[in-house]
Parts: C-alpha cells; structure tokens; sequence
C-alpha cells in the first residue's frame, strides 16, 4: 500500500535516503542518530502543531486481521482496526492471497513521537508505516533506507526537494 504511493501520485512524490551514501541499514549509536534525526526533520517540517494519522500494517491470508489493535499498541497505544485490503487482487490462486490490514490512530504531532516505531522501520521490522496529515495531502513513508513523500503540490515537492537535496537519490527516477 504505502509504497505504491510513489507511482500513484508521481508527481508530487520525492524520496530522500536516510543515511549519506545510501546506506540503507544503521548499524552504529552514530548512524541511527542520523536516521532519527532525518526522518524528525522532515516529519516535523510537514506536521507541526498538526494533528496527524499514524497507519501501521499487519498481513495475514484471511481478511479479518491476525492481531487486534492492542497488538500495535507498541507503536500508538490509540490504534484503532481500520480496514483490510487485499494485496493482490490480480492473484486468481487461493493459496496465495494476501491480506493488508491498517491499524490507525490519531494524535498532535510532536518531534520523536514515534522514534521507537522509527528505529523498527530502520532495522527492517516493520514496515507499511505511514504517518499523514488529518486531509491526507501530506504523508510522511518511512522504509528501511529511507523515507516517501507526498505533497499536496508538485512545487510544495520541489521546495521540500531542494531544502535537503543533499539526501536525494542519485537513481535518474529518484528511487
């Protein structure tokens, strides 16, 4: 879901690393440091003083959810069962259908709110992580490597884009 979003709303999409060189895991107190603190600036930049969703993901072969909010608890303790979406709805075989299911809540947004869940995203724990504004014009993907966004215009990206080009993909098509 979350990272689909890139060729949805391409034009609004910009994706910045969180580490220099494209690192994509932190493995020193010194690099998740620097994870931290990219993933904050940005996030604090879209959502100050803004109430924001946070979405977490659980996946399952059955459309009722595997866990119950109380499981995401660790990440919102408000999360809510929000609903379940089919992953591929193009896969015909029974066997191998698959099941998304959000759990969200909301809160006021405030700098290292969600650093646990953050530092999780990092090392590849979970993921499907999206944190938006309450109009979900702005949301802020955090993958382990580095961080999605979408903005509500393409000059809203290309501001954002050139206040931390240093941190942009050097891929042709920003990936």
């Amino acid at each position: 879901m979350a990272a689909e979003l890139k060729h949805a709303y391409r034009e609004r999409w910009v994706r910045f690393h969180s580490l220099p060189g494209s690192k994509r895991y932190p493995v020193t107190a010194d690099e998740y440091g620097i994870v931290l603190d990219r993933y904050n600036q940005v996030l604090d930049g879209l959502f100050t003083r803004q109430e924001v969703y946070l979405v977490t993901c659980d996946w399952s072969d059955r459309l009722a959810p595997d866990t119950r909010p109380d499981d995401h608890a660790q990440w919102h303790p408000d999360a809510r069962y929000w609903t379940s979406v089919r992953t591929d709805p193009a896969e015909t075989d029974a066997e191998f259908v698959s099941y998304t299911h959000l759990f969200v809540s909301r809160f006021s947004w405030r700098h290292g709110a969600v650093d646990d869940l953050l530092r999780a995203v990092a090392d590849d724990a979970t993921a499907g992580v999206m944190i938006a504004d309450l109009s979900l014009e702005r949301i802020h993907h955090p993958y382990d490597g580095g961080m999605d966004v979408l903005l509500p215009s393409a000059a809203e990206r290309d501001t954002l884009m050139h206040q931390y080009a240093g941190w942009l993909s050097h891929h042709p098509e920003g990936f």
